[in-house]
């Protein structure tokens, strides 16, 4: 447990680690490339080890240096193995891993924590079947454990859900290169987190990957391609330079975090518009985007493309004049937590007034009060709500650990904003 102490906060500049969703990308990429790959300013966090480490167990050999990693990339070939591999609590690692393991010369096992094996997989495992994969849930219920018997992908013609996870077409097309025929991708219904699919077709370009779209309908990939060995360079996470946005947003202050740009195609930089319609000035400066924070008022936003952001906002919106309304993300309900629930549970124990629907939750500003905060083990909770403590003396945060997962010196930075 941290007790959160309120200070001034004048002016300050942060810096962030490497973006999570890019590290596990690139690291992926890197490993089906045709050689020797460097990936610099990744994040190294419980998370993105987690999937160096399958990769690892899968027969990608991976060197931990002092500016990221290097890869040797196997050319789309994996080893299968008897052991399970276990996955924790890092979605992103099992749903792009499953269908990594489809390119294996064997049987592979994912597992995870029991959150994990709550969590559904089945329209992915649906999409690797199309595409003539062995992919089946262990227990029959669409939740991991899942086995997946490697082989040679046919690709051909898939029609994909992508309502829960747009994890799910980003798997199928990060493994699409090496389908027999070209790889057709049709989204059946969905598609949420679009921008996260944009990062994912970013990826592979930089890799040398060609891919085509109509929209986020329709996506091909031709067959017979490679990824490219060489370079790369992972960009500053948004979604971890939102929480220092948003503590200028409650606290009045002046924040700048290096190495962002509003021009990212991090879905989660949206997240200063909905600063700026909250009352806050946003100003892009040649090393990153800094806000300094206003009167805040209630705003209405769909937040079905910056899921990961939610928490953040709903804490500021705790801080804001009247009722903030965000709308289109049931897709919360299948996180490392049910986050709507949590926020609403943990905002309420805050004596603010919460309205939680199916979709969507309904924030009326208040004077939040201290209290003892449950992470519910979800880094994104812990780190939201802390931020209400800048501002409210007697902010409590559980198990203030989980912050590993996703940015491990999450604290030391929450620090060095102090005046």
């Amino acid at each position: 447990m941290i007790e959160i102490k309120p200070g001034i906060i004048k002016k300050a500049v942060v810096t962030v680690p490497g973006s999570k969703s890019y590290t596990h990308r690139m690291l992926i990429a890197a490993a089906l490339s045709d050689g020797s790959c460097i990936v610099h300013n990744p994040l190294k966090s419980e998370d993105t080890l987690i999937t160096s480490d399958c990769l690892s167990r899968m027969g990608i050999a991976i060197s931990d240096t002092d500016t990221g990693f290097t890869i040797e990339g196997m050319s789309g070939r994996f080893h299968g193995g008897e052991k399970p591999i276990d996955l924790g609590n890092s979605g992103t690692s099992m749903r792009l891993l499953t269908a990594v393991a489809a390119l294996a010369d064997g049987a592979v096992t994912l597992t995870g924590t029991r959150r994990m094996l709550e969590r559904p997989i089945e329209d992915l495992l649906d999409g690797l079947t199309q595409m003539g994969v062995s992919a089946r849930s262990l227990n029959d219920d669409g939740c991991p454990p899942v086995v997946i018997t490697g082989g040679r992908l046919y690709g051909g013609k898939i029609n994909l859900d992508c309502r829960i996870s747009s994890q799910f077409l980003s798997a199928l097309l990060l493994i699409s290169p090496f389908s027999r025929h070209e790889v057709e991708i049709a989204v059946s219904h969905g598609l949420v987190s679009k921008p996260y699919v944009d990062m994912t077709i970013e990826v592979m370009e930089q890799f040398g990957v060609s891919t085509g779209r109509i929209g986020y309908e329709q996506f091909t990939v031709p067959a017979g391609q490679s990824y490219k060995r060489g370079t790369y360079e992972v960009e500053s996470d948004c979604s971890q330079a939102g929480y220092f946005w948003a503590a200028a947003a409650i606290t009045g202050s002046d924040i700048k975090v290096t190495g962002t740009s509003l021009s990212s195609r991090q879905g989660d930089v949206r997240i200063t518009e909905c600063l700026k319609n909250m009352g806050c000035t946003v100003v892009q400066e040649k090393d990153g985007i800094r806000i300094v924070g206003g009167q805040l008022k209630g705003t209405i936003v769909d937040m079905s493309n910056l899921p990961d952001m939610v928490p953040t906002l709903a804490v500021v919106a705790a801080f804001a004049r009247g009722t903030t309304t965000i709308k289109n993300v049931a897709h919360l309900r299948a996180k490392e937590s049910d986050r709507l629930s949590a926020v609403a549970t943990e905002l309420s124990k805050m004596d603010v007034s919460v309205e939680c629907g199916a979709d969507y939750l309904k924030i009326v500003g208040s004077r939040p009060r201290a209290a003892m905060i449950e992470t519910y083990n979800d880094h994104r909770i812990a780190m939201s709500f802390a931020l209400a403590g800048l501002k409210v003396p007697g902010v409590k945060i559980k198990n203030e650990t989980c912050v590993r997962k996703s940015f491990p010196n999450f604290w030391t930075v929450l620090n060095g904003l102090y005046d």
